[in-house]
């Protein structure tokens, strides 16, 4: 279950999973023991992993005694399996890929948001007609033929579209003006209007399908290592807060150090286009904020997925799918 469209970088990076050292010249004294914990990530290191990449480039992990691996993903990998078989002991995925792993038997469980609302978008030229779901009827669209929005489109709609496999490529929407591809806004439209392309972009969350991206854990290592994954979950916060509030450079030449074709105006684009949706800490007014969940939010997942049979009812109980248990209380400045 890949999570989205590749097709900017997925054929051109060689990427070298991070060794455990931490970033050069951001080396503070570690504790005499470390807990080692691999995370899988599910894409190659880019700004929505910057979190992750500034609490190891600037020790918030080895200060809490712990020796973290973080090990890039790309389109073959599946993380839900990888955690869950026991190859890594956190991943990064979302609501959605976590809820399917727990119907097949996996045991993995929620434990932080990355996004409260994934930046998931339907993606056209900028004079394509189509101006709302509803004009999708007839329509073509490049995507995962697997993704969840799509029976949830037609059914509410009340619509039928085609949906064609990623090509992974720009060739075919640049050459297409009626092209709409399924993509991440963060990402997807700097490449577009780097090649010459006006986009404009639906984004998913605006139907009413707002699934969340998430940490999950395998539920043995919870069970087991509970003070191991609350010290986890307190510097990755700490370091989603300091490189979307605070100076960006040391998480993103980490990243860059591990995925060096991602070009430092990408880099900006994609953290300006989070903060200015408050992707990472959310809406205060609702009681967001770096790292939370809403149990309630992923039931209404579970029961759209049921809705839509793709689930069976009752298959993913809400305690299966989603735990605060791990998540620091009181305040995340430091």
């Amino acid at each position: 279950m890949t999570r989205r469209p590749a097709f900017r970088l997925a054929a051109l990076l060689t990427v070298v999973a991070l060794t455990t050292g931490l970033f050069s010249g951001c080396s503070p004294k570690k504790p005499a023991t470390t807990s080692a914990i691999r995370v899988q990530l599910d894409w190659f290191p880019e700004p929505e992993h910057g979190g992750l990449y500034q609490a190891q480039a600037k020790g918030y992990f080895a200060q809490e005694g712990l020796n973290v691996t973080l090990l890039p993903g790309g389109s073959n990998v599946l993380v839900t399996q990888f955690v869950g078989n026991g190859q890594a002991e956190i991943g990064q995925s979302a609501t959605t890929q976590v809820i399917y792993a727990v119907a097949s038997g996996l045991p993995v469980i929620n434990v932080a948001s990355i996004f409260h609302r994934m930046p998931s978008a339907l993606i056209m030229h900028a004079d394509n007609p189509v101006a709302s779901f509803a004009d999708l009827n007839g329509k073509t669209i490049m995507g995962r033929p697997e993704a969840v929005y799509i029976p949830y489109l037609k059914k509410k709609y009340g619509i039928d579209f085609k949906v064609v496999p990623q090509s992974f490529g720009l060739a075919q929407f640049l050459q297409d003006p009626s092209a709409i591809q399924e993509g991440y806004f963060i990402a997807e439209p700097y490449f577009m209007e780097q090649a010459g392309a006006k986009v404009k972009w639906l984004p998913l969350w605006d139907s009413g399908y707002d699934p969340a991206a998430t940490l999950f854990v395998n539920t043995a290592f919870a069970h087991d290592h509970p003070d191991e994954l609350r010290a986890f979950l307190r510097a990755f916060i700490r370091g989603w807060k300091d490189y979307l509030e605070g100076d960006p450079a040391p998480g993103n030449a980490l990243m860059k150090s591990q995925n060096p074709k991602m070009d430092d105006g990408y880099m900006q684009f994609s953290r300006d286009q989070i903060i200015k949706y408050n992707l990472g800490r959310g809406d205060p007014a609702k009681g967001e904020n770096y790292g939370t969940l809403d149990p309630a939010k992923v039931q209404s997942e579970i029961s759209i997925m049921e809705n839509l049979g793709l689930i069976q009812p009752g298959q993913v109980p809400l305690a299966k799918a989603v735990t605060l248990d791990y998540l620091p209380s009181g305040r995340v400045d430091h």
